[in-house]
């Protein structure tokens, strides 16, 4: 089975909520066929809750992160994922230190969703594998990016409104990921 880990600092904001939306967006769209989605923490604690205020704003868009578990980002998670998906560009360095044979399939949410959405190329392949071969593609050439505007800002210690702007933008940009990597979705689907 197809796995998607997603990064963090702490494993209890910005991770979880992008976690949780972005299981329920794929397991809407292609039902038990569906990525497993995971999360972790360059500098979690294991086993802590999710952040308050990340919980109550998942809650507000539809998800229910409530009984989410932090764990440290490992060797071995990072090599049991087919796609690494981080908060921010220096969560991306930490996953390209621990293993950097993940490079090509390890990107941020902001960077792989803007590079799969200009790739010319992007509407004529059909599976993950193939799609993160694009977008590495276009990265490789410059493609798309730009280093100082891929980050998604740590609510962390924010009052609830900042939690609520962060989960608004994850939903956003996990809904566009979804469209991203498994094409638009057909009429009535």
């Amino acid at each position: 089975m197809t796995s998607i880990l997603v990064v963090c600092t702490g494993n209890i904001c910005r991770s979880p909520m992008a976690e949780g939306f972005l299981r329920r967006d794929l397991a809407r769209r292609l039902g038990a066929e569906a990525p497993e989605v995971s999360s972790a923490g360059v500098i979690a604690w294991d086993g802590a809750e999710a952040s308050e205020g990340s919980i109550k704003a998942a809650w507000e868009r539809g998800t229910d992160i409530a009984a989410h578990r932090a764990r440290r980002l490992t060797a071995d998670l990072v090599r049991g994922a087919d796609l690494v998906l981080c908060m921010a560009a220096e969560h991306r360095s930490a996953v390209t230190d621990l293993n950097p044979d993940s490079a090509p399939c390890t990107f941020t949410l902001m960077e792989l969703v803007r590079l799969l959405q200009t790739s010319p190329d992007h509407g004529s392949v059909d599976g993950l594998r193939e799609r993160l071969a694009l977008a590495e593609k276009a990265r490789a050439n410059g493609g798309a990016r730009n280093p100082y505007d891929e980050d998604i800002p740590d609510p962390l210690g924010q009052p609830l409104e900042a939690y609520r702007g962060v989960a608004w933008e994850l939903e956003e940009l996990t809904g566009r990921l979804v469209r991203g990597l498994y094409g638009p979705t057909t009429r009535g689907a």
